[in-house]
């Protein structure tokens, strides 16, 4: 197998990488600025993977990591919230058109999952559950080594299941979602409203508090930022519960920002879950491990995701 080059896109940085056949590290790399507001944002795409394309080294495929809603099976982006210039844009079809290769396209947590099993924390198992807790609250599911899509591709985004229907509203515009409860800005949104109401705390009610001041101020015993991370840690483990009837992973990798947080979200989170999973042995051997890739879990889960491809056409 030649080199694959795989794609990262995120609402700040768009990276590339080339990937040589066995090997982990890339041969080439590079970071640029998605400029998200900007227009331009595909032709800063093509200029970056040109940037990493081997001279010498034929190249089988192009691979992209990106934030959904998608459908990996056109290869379209669906709707990019942060760079709404890709919005029911065809990527991979485009691309292919243009470097004369197959392009494959997933969600940017799917790759993240992928990467994980094949590389990361989840490597040797079958069954992989991956939830990132940041600004959002996205989701990868691997039942039996096969990456779980579903029919229109929109499988195991677990960010948006309901947890409390009178919960608050979620980014996406319905109420009680996970995000809603456990993602960064939603335990700054629970802040902010206690202090509204009168809550004694040593934060103060600022716009540009972030879920990191809040997990520092609990650090130093601030009653109120304790209490928003068990929260967000009890819906969490509401939410998992549910995933573990659903698909009865033997792992579950946790990434993203809010999750280095440590015991300040999982110990109510283990509480929340060993109270209200289905049945015991849903928990028997089941292993809670931090992702183990960082950044580079959507480029290799996207460098899987085309090896996948490329062996199933041979």
């Amino acid at each position: 197998m030649g080199t694959i080059i795989a794609v990262d896109i995120g609402g700040t940085h768009l990276r590339t990488a080339a990937y040589e056949s066995e090997q982990f590290k890339p041969s080439a790399y590079q970071r640029t600025n998605t400029l998200a507001n900007e227009p331009g944002v595909f032709d800063r795409m093509v200029k970056a993977i040109e940037e990493v394309w081997p001279h010498t080294q034929k190249v089988d495929a192009i691979s992209v990591s990106s934030p959904g809603p998608l459908d990996p099976y056109t290869g379209c982006l669906l709707s990019t919230p942060n760079i709404k210039q890709l919005d029911n844009f065809p990527l991979a079809p485009k691309l292919s058109e243009h470097f004369g290769v197959p392009a494959y396209l997933d969600n940017d947590a799917n790759m993240a999952c992928l990467g994980e099993w094949k590389y990361g924390a989840a490597k040797g198992h079958h069954d992989v559950l991956y939830l990132t807790i940041s600004t959002g609250v996205g989701g990868g599911v691997m039942v039996n080594d096969q990456l779980l899509q579903g029919y229109h591709g929109l499988a195991a985004e677990l960010g948006h299941s309901i947890v409390d229907p009178d919960g608050p509203p979620c980014s996406c515009g319905f109420n009680g979602h996970l995000e809603s409860f456990s993602s960064g800005p939603a335990i700054v949104k629970y802040v902010l409203k206690e202090l509204e109401a009168g809550a004694k705390s040593s934060l103060k009610r600022d716009p540009n508090l972030d879920a990191r001041q809040v997990a520092e101020a609990a650090s130093k015993g601030d009653e109120l930022s304790v209490s928003a991370y068990r929260r967000a840690g009890e819906y969490l483990g509401i939410a998992v519960a549910n995933f573990l009837v659903a698909f009865d992973p033997s792992i579950i990798i946790f990434g993203g920002g809010v999750s280095q947080v440590g015991p300040l979200l999982f110990d109510s989170f283990r509480a929340s879950l060993q109270t209200r999973v289905f049945y015991p042995r849903y928990l028997e051997n089941l292993k809670i491990e931090m992702a183990a890739l960082g950044d580079d879990a959507g480029l290799l889960g996207a460098r899987t995701l085309a090896e996948v491809f490329l062996q199933a056409r041979r």
